[in-house]
């Protein structure tokens, strides 16, 4: 049997790299697409090694993630796994939040993950387990911004509380094309996307019930264990010890 394929969007940096990275150790051969870190996705994909690689794209670009999704079915013929973790905040209160940093922020976190599952749905819904695949998954990677709200994430809430609707939405039309899709909300790690909100991951970790914040190692061996069932869908997954929300 091939390699199992998967596309992780996002997998430059952070969580993304971290998701990527287990996939590879698992025996995936990584798509690793980036939109302006080449040299983070070409390191991460030598640390994975194993025929992976590095590939630019915005994925607010439905051209682009046709071309993408066109190049995996050239190259690899197969796709087993989709990863959405793509995402930017342009942080902002609802009454200062500039037209144009709303759409952008739209675009990439929500209209992203829509022109990824489209593109690539076909590729993914002739897998059966009788192939050996258990069937196409997709992950999508929410936040717990677009759980419970945050002020001064405007654009970065909505777009993440958004994700978790099309998330159902996309499990329940692509089911009898035995696609399972689900959502995590990793909850606030010390990435670089993290770090930029200081003052907020240090509240999360004092909300946090074991007095830590989430970590992406364990977020990204947690996608590897979902990828890996067959008759889970249509959930999101909360990542960390704060009470509220989903997974509470």
């Amino acid at each position: 049997m091939s390699a199992r394929v998967a596309l992780v969007t996002g997998a430059s940096k952070g969580l993304g790299a971290e998701i990527a990275q287990a996939l590879g150790r698992e025996g995936y051969r990584v798509v690793a697409a980036y939109h302006k870190d080449r040299e983070g996705a070409e390191s991460v994909v030598r640390a994975i090694g194993g025929g992976s690689r590095a590939v630019g794209m915005d994925v607010s670009s439905e051209r682009e993630v046709e071309g993408l999704a066109e190049n995996i079915r050239s190259l690899e013929g197969r796709l087993d796994l989709l990863v959405n973790n793509a995402g930017i905040t342009l942080d902002s209160l609802i009454v200062r939040t500039a037209p144009g940093d709303w759409e952008r922020v739209m675009r990439v976190n929500l209209v992203g993950c829509a022109n990824s599952v489209r593109a690539c749905a076909s590729l993914m819904s002739g897998m059966s387990s009788t192939a050996g695949t258990g069937g196409g998954h997709v992950i999508n990677v929410s936040s717990r911004s677009g759980v419970i709200g945050k002020a001064g994430q405007a654009a970065y809430s909505a777009s993440k509380a958004a994700l978790v609707g099309l998330t159902m939405e996309q499990a329940a039309e692509l089911a009898g094309d035995n696609i399972r899709v689900n959502a995590i909300v990793p909850g606030y790690m010390p990435t670089a996307m993290g770090r930029e909100a200081a003052g907020a991951m240090e509240r999360a970790k004092g909300d946090s019930l074991l007095g830590i914040l989430a970590d992406p190692e364990e977020a990204a061996s947690f996608v590897v264990w979902l990828a890996s069932t067959e008759r889970i869908t249509g959930q999101v997954f909360t990542l960390d010890s704060r009470i509220g929300g989903w997974g509470a």
